[in-house]
Parts: structure tokens; C-alpha cells; sequence
């Protein structure tokens, strides 16, 4: 079925993926497989990460990482090494992977057609209420649907966006990638944001998942300290999809994909108003 004869749904889903799901060949496949099926009953727009290749190439270029709640402080150098992991090797390795599962897929950043225009979040207060200076760390601000997606969603085709912005200026920026997912999700009336990575859902102290969170309850994971620093980024993002209408928000293991767990959103953490 070519991308111009599919059936479109008239709200597409976004699907946030944790670039660890994106490192080993067998992984890669099995996940584009899932969104190839995915996308051939709906629209899909996917967001990608790739944090541990980052970490990777800032080691081998010896540049120490730093993070605070998830986000990553990013200085000129790291930028250079950002661009190049997330524009380069993992978009165009997920895009070639979910075309040979007969995806009409097409590879993106941010700042293609300003895509997403954002502005500098420099200064940022973390969950414990510090200030931290994150360098050339971009936050979405565009109050418009993305006419990009817009038209290659009606063409039948699958946006995959890595997550860099741009400023006015033609400055590129990180992008927290849940919080592009997020962004995203809300000016496409999205009917779905599933974030993934590669635990089941959000955890409880013993390691079990906690299958909903609702409301103050979102709020109390983030502040009290139980969440982890990259778990912190996702409650937030979801917080902000919720506050902002999209229908169903829902952290999942990608590592498990199939299609159903995408369409059902189940077997991990569905967050509530």
C-alpha cells in the first residue's frame, strides 16, 4: 500500500522513542516493524532521542556530561556532538529501518522548515529548586500547528523528528526529546503520546509498575525524589500533554513493541488528569 492510499485517522498519534531502543540491530527491526504496522492504519509522527551515543562520543572526545532532571546542560561542543548523533546516525538508521518494514517514513530535526522554533532555556529550576544554567538547551515555543507534519501527514507519510531546534537566529539547540514529543503531541491534537524507553512504565520503590497516575499524583512522583532524573523529563512532559488536552498519555517499555501495546497504550503507566 503506497503512502498515498492509506487510511489517515483525522488525530494522529505521537510516539516518543528512547534512542537505547535504537542502538542494537534485532531491537531497531522488531521496533520498526511495529511502526510500520502502526502507520499503515494511522497517522503516526515519531520522536526520537539517543542519549547514550551522545554519552558515547562526548567520552571519546573526552567532554564530561552533565544533566540535571533529565535534561541535558549542553555547551558548543556538546551541541557539535548532539547535531551530529541525532541528525545523522540515529535518524537516518531508524528512517532506513522503518522503510524496509514498508513505511513511508521521512527523517526530520527540528529545524527543517523551523519545524520547531524554540527559544533558549537557559536558565532552568530544577525538581529540587536550583537554578541551572543548561547552555544551548531549547525549549518549543510555537503556538501553531506544525504545517510540515501537517502536509506529510495528509500525504499518507510518517514524520520522524530528531530532537533539535532552532532560534530566530538560525541557532540550533538541544531539545529534550519528551518535551518535543509533548510539544508536538498538543498543536497536532495528537489522540495519543506514548513515551518509551526501556522500563515498564514508571516504577514503584520495589520495582513494580504503577499502572496509573492521576492528577497531584504525577506532581508527588516528581517532587518527592522517587523518580529518577530521565523519568523526571518524561512525568513532566506527560503533565504538560495532559494540561493541554491530549486524550491519553502513557509511558511504555519500547523494548516490548507491538502493536497493540502502541494502540491499547497497556502494560505500562497511563497518566491521567
Amino acid at each position: 500500500m503506497t503512502a498515498q492510499n492509506r487510511p489517515r485517522l483525522r488525530q494522529p498519534t505521537v510516539v516518543k522513542l528512547g534512542g537505547e531502543l535504537l542502538e542494537e540491530a534485532s531491537s531497531l527491526r522488531r521496533l520498526a516493524r511495529t511502526l510500520a504496522e502502526l502507520s499503515s492504519r494511522e497517522s503516526l509522527v515519531v520522536v526520537h532521542g539517543g542519549g547514550r551515543e551522545i554519552d558515547m562520543d562526548l567520552a571519546k572526545h573526552e567532554i564530561p556530561k552533565r544533566s540535571i532532571d533529565g535534561l541535558r546542560i549542553t555547551d558548543a561542543e556538546t551541541l557539535d556532538i548532539v547535531v551530529g548523533v541525532l541528525a545523522g546516525r540515529v535518524n537516518t538508521r531508524l528512517v532506513s529501518a522503518m522503510s524496509a518494514e514498508g513505511a513511508s517514513a521521512v527523517g526530520l530535526t527540528g529545524a527543517d522548515a523551523s519545524l520547531v522554533p524554540v527559544r533558549q532555556d537557559r536558565t532552568y529550576r530544577a525538581a529540587n529548586g536550583k537554578k541551572w544554567d543548561l547552555g544551548y538547551v531549547g525549549r518549543p515555543c510555537s503556538v501553531e500547528p506544525p504545517k510540515l507534519l501537517l502536509n506529510l501527514l495528509k500525504q499518507g507519510y510518517t514524520p520522524v523528528v530528531a530532537s533539535i531546534g532552532t532560534g530566530t537566529k538560525g541557532q540550533l539547540y538541544n531539545v529534550n526529546a519528551d518535551t518535543l514529543a509533548s510539544h508536538l503531541a498538543v498543536r497536532l491534537k495528537a489522540s495519543r503520546l506514548v513515551i518509551t524507553g526501556s522500563t515498564n512504565g514508571v516504577l514503584e520503590s520495589s520495582g513494580k509498575t504503577i499502572p496509573t497516575l492521576a492528577g497531584e499524583s504525577v506532581t508527588r512522583v516528581i517532587n518527592d525524589g522517587s523518580a529518577s532524573a530521565g523519568m523526571i523529563a518524561k512525568l513532566l512532559a506527560c503533565r504538560e500533554a495532559l494540561r493541554n488536552g491530549v486524550g491519553t498519555v502513557a509511558i511504555i517499555n519500547g523494548s516490548k513493541a507491538r502493536r497493540g501495546l502502541f494502540e491499547q497504550v497497556g502494560g505500562g503507566t497511563v497518566l491521567t488528569q
